[in-house]
């Protein structure tokens, strides 16, 4: 199999919303790495894989919605170590907690996580996951029964175990996102962590003392209830990956099950909310 690759580069509107709907998309398609432009996102596919109908059923391309176009090139031995250097970003969350790739350098930071990023995408998931580091950090998870839900590369579950959090599940429907998970975990030593490919029918029967899920509004509101009945009385829930305007639809779901609303981060329009059971 040859190493030429074919770049998508779509612009978006809007954004944000747009760009993390259609890398979840063409997720399910043969592109394997992703990296957020100006505008929208590039995306790569092998020339191998790839086939002239491989958008036809993308459907946000087809949603009224947004205004995406795109165009393509034909990319010769792509150095993906380059690519994910020029897009992958540190986080440093109050001088607390970095998060960073091998090719940052360490800090002094309490607590170090290094994470191989693999897929390069969104200042939205940087934001999403800088709210939730912050609710993390001021939680007391000694012991806890924890539960990382669209784990992604498993920063939070990672943050949770070195907090003192277990047992901990990591959960990810992406089959890359579990096995990045994985090595992840190994990467920064932890002992606690298990990490499962599925969604939310994983959770029947299970019971967490934190629940920590970042993932989008629509799966949120879909899986809720799951969420939910694996609290332990007494138990935190932790959700992000919308934005302000979603905040009625997910605290109405939430507190009509009787959760009680705690706390709220908001960064940009992106927001994080905190609740207990």
């Amino acid at each position: 199999m040859s190493n030429i690759y074919l770049g998508y580069h779509f612009t978006i509107e809007p954004k944000e919303l747009g760009s993390e709907i259609l890398v979840a998309e063409l997720g399910e398609k043969a592109f394997e790495s992703f990296t957020e432009t100006e505008n929208g996102i590039s995306a790569f596919v092998k020339k191998d894989l790839w086939d002239k109908n491989i958008l036809d059923d993308i459907y946000i391309l087809q949603s009224e919605e947004f205004k995406i176009a795109y165009t393509i090139e034909e990319i010769d031995q792509v150095n993906w170590n380059e690519e994910w250097e020029k897009n992958f970003e540190a986080i440093d969350v109050d001088g607390k907690c970095h998060v960073r790739a091998p090719f940052h350098p360490k800090t002094d930071a309490k607590f170090d996580i290094v994470i191989e990023p693999k897929m390069s995408f969104g200042t939205g998931h940087h934001e999403t996951t800088h709210m939730m580091i912050q609710h993390l950090l001021e939680i007391d998870v000694e012991g806890m029964k924890t539960l990382d839900m669209g784990c992604g590369t498993a920063i939070l579950a990672i943050l949770a175990e070195m907090k003192g959090a277990y047992p901990i599940d990591a959960i990810d429907i992406d089959n890359w996102c579990y096995l990045n998970s994985i090595e992840n975990a190994e990467r920064n030593n932890c002992q606690h962590i298990t990490v499962y490919e599925g969604d939310a029918t994983l959770l029947d029967g299970k019971k967490y003392d934190l629940i920590i899920a970042n993932i989008n509004r629509n799966i949120l509101l879909n899986d809720m209830q799951s969420y939910i009945s694996s609290l332990n009385p007494q138990a935190t829930l932790l959700l992000s990956g919308f934005y302000e305007e979603d905040i009625p639809f997910i605290d109405a779901s939430c507190t009509e099950k009787g959760l009680t609303y705690v706390k709220k981060f908001q960064r940009n329009n992106w927001v994080s909310l905190k609740y207990v059971n």
